[in-house]
């Protein structure tokens, strides 16, 4: 892909979770910022050899970027299987609405083949967020546009 009109309209998306920066969890602004950060360098670094990631990445200081919030409406359950004295067991977890809805949104990005990557915040296990590969828009907006930029 040619540096020109073409390139301008790769846009990377940064999707984060809007509960990480209010009560009850109220994570300072610059952790969460830093969640976006690892994400997007995971992602870029991940498919740097995809053509758009090298077209995007010569852009320099026009790279376009688009950072959403997800909010969950719900609580949800996820199960894992867990060994226990040599047999396996259910456990229950359960998700914070925003967890869930970045979960969900990881699902439908994998099943359409939309690359991306997954942040998560160690040692607590916590998915933060997601960040695709550098897009054109138009291959990717259907599966973002119910997500508002992140305020």
């Amino acid at each position: 892909m040619a540096a020109s009109g073409a390139a301008a309209a790769l846009v990377q998306y940064v999707v984060l979770r809007g509960d990480l920066a209010r009560p009850p969890r109220s994570w300072p602004l610059g952790a969460v910022v830093a969640q976006g950060c690892h994400a997007a360098l995971a992602a870029s670094h991940t498919h740097r050899e995809h053509p758009d990631t090298r077209a995007y990445l010569e852009l320099g200081g026009a790279m376009r970027t688009v950072v959403l919030e997800v909010r969950g409406a719900c609580w949800e359950r996820r199960r894992s299987v867990a060994a226990s004295v040599g047999r396996a067991r259910r456990s229950r977890e359960w998700l914070a609405p925003d967890e869930a809805a970045l979960t969900a949104l990881a699902e439908t990005l994998k099943h359409h083949s939309i690359d991306h990557e997954v942040w998560t915040e160690q040692p607590e296990n916590t998915a933060t967020c997601l960040a695709l590969r550098p897009y054109p828009k138009d291959q990717v907006h259907q599966h973002l546009k119910k997500f508002k930029l992140l305020k």
